[in-house]
Formats: structure tokens, sequence, C-alpha cells
């Protein structure tokens, strides 16, 4: 099974968005685990239209949520009594919920597991780094902002420091509003592969909102992000 940790630096830069339409896409061929611990913004539910599900439990385990015949969801959202209440929690309690997440969910047997971590670098991100079974590894998400480009750095450094493989940089929003190839030219100089760009797109903002990934329409956006996930199940030299 692939592990695989889509991470950003800061927030906004639509890393839920690549996380979610990533496991899509990829359940059409594999079975697929998407775990949401964005904790305090867990918005794969809103993605996929199952905002309001609640899990369930057997043998003491945790019950994913079924979204199609190869792709279960988790996100800590299906386990608030009140959806809209946020969660205000210290750092051990974290780490404890982290570890549930990894060791008392009834996943069945997965192709890959994509995680859809909180930005930065926090508790939960340290957590879930410790705790993973390895090999691990991760995407990380960017604009073409130098503010995102600031944070993505200590979000490569962070990776390579906790031994989790780099599959590569996605730029997001890339186009006239936030520039473009910044982020291209910034892990080249790292010798940090590049996946590809992704345009700011009214489409793909659209279809989040209406619970639709994107990747199931056509157009340029999902074109561009079928190259990048091209690049992602052929980069395969990790997996055990």
């Amino acid at each position: 099974m692939r592990r695989i940790l889509v991470m950003s630096g800061k927030g906004g830069v639509g890393k839920t968005t690549v996380a979610v339409n990533l496991a899509v896409k990829l359940s059409k061929e594999f079975k697929v685990g998407l775990l949401d611990i964005d904790f305090h913004g867990p918005n794969v539910p809103k993605m996929l239209g199952l905002e309001g599900r609640n899990v369930e439990s057997e043998d003491e385990k945790i019950i994913p949520i079924k979204y199609n015949n190869n792709l279960k969801v988790l996100s800590i959202s299906f386990l608030l009594e009140n959806k809209d209440s946020p969660v205000i929690w210290r750092g051990a309690l974290k780490h404890k919920v982290v570890h549930q997440f990894l060791n008392d969910v009834k996943w069945g047997e997965l192709d890959y597991l994509i995680i859809d971590m909180p930005p930065g670098t926090g508790d939960e991100v340290i957590s879930m780094a410790q705790l993973i079974e390895k090999p691990a590894e991760t995407i990380l998400v960017s604009t073409p902002q130098e503010v995102s480009l600031m944070d993505v750095k200590k979000t490569i450094n962070f990776s390579k420091q906790l031994g989790i493989k780099i599959i590569g940089v996605i730029e997001n929003m890339s186009g006239e509003i936030f520039g473009t190839g910044k982020v291209e030219k910034e892990v080249q100089e790292q010798n940090i592969p590049f996946l590809g760009k992704i345009s700011l797109s009214k489409v793909i903002s659209q279809a989040s909102d209406k619970g639709k990934p994107f990747i199931l329409t056509q157009g340029d956006s999902t074109e561009e992000f079928n190259k990048i996930i091209k690049k992602i199940t052929e980069n395969q030299t990790s997996v055990n």
C-alpha cells in the first residue's frame, strides 16, 4: 500500500482539492482510502457531497464512509455532533486521535491511502509523520505567490528531516492572477520533482462547492490534473 500525505506550507492553496480529486481518480483503478486529518478545516466531506454523514463502529474499529466501490473516506467531521463547532484540542489529544485514525479504522485492503494534512507543520502533522507506517510519501501543493513558496520550503525541509519521500510539488491556481512558473523554478533549484500546474479555474471552485470532484468533468483543468496523476502513479520507487 502506498501512503501519500498531501501537504502545504499554508492554508488556502488547494491542498484538499488535490487530495480529493487524486483519491477519486485513483479509485477508478485502485482501492483507495481518503483520510482527512485537517481537524480545524475538514472540508473533504463537503467536496465529496458527504456532509452530514456519521460513521459507525464494528469490533471496536471505525468504519469509514463508502464514496464508491473503491473509495472509502474518513474525516474528523464525521465524528462531530455539531458540524459547525470548532475543534479546540491540545496537542496530546490531537496525537491520540491521529493514532486512532491510523490504527483503529476498518479500511480493508487498500492500494493507496491518501491523507489530507493540515497546512503547516503543527501538532497533527508531526504526529502523522511520526506515527504513520513507513515508507510514506508526500505531495506538496503551493500557489505561485511568494508567501506560499516561502512556506513550502519549510514543508520540504520538514519532509526530509522526518524521512518522508517527496513525490513532487504541484503549482495550483497557476495563471494570470497569481502568476506562473515560480514553483517549478524553486523546486528545480532544490532538486525536487515538479509534478505540474493546475490553472486557476472557476470550474474547479464550482465543482467543489457542489460536492462533485472536477476530475469527473471534462476540461483543461482535468487534462492538467490527469498528467500529474500519471506522474504520481508511475513513481513507485518507495512502494513496499
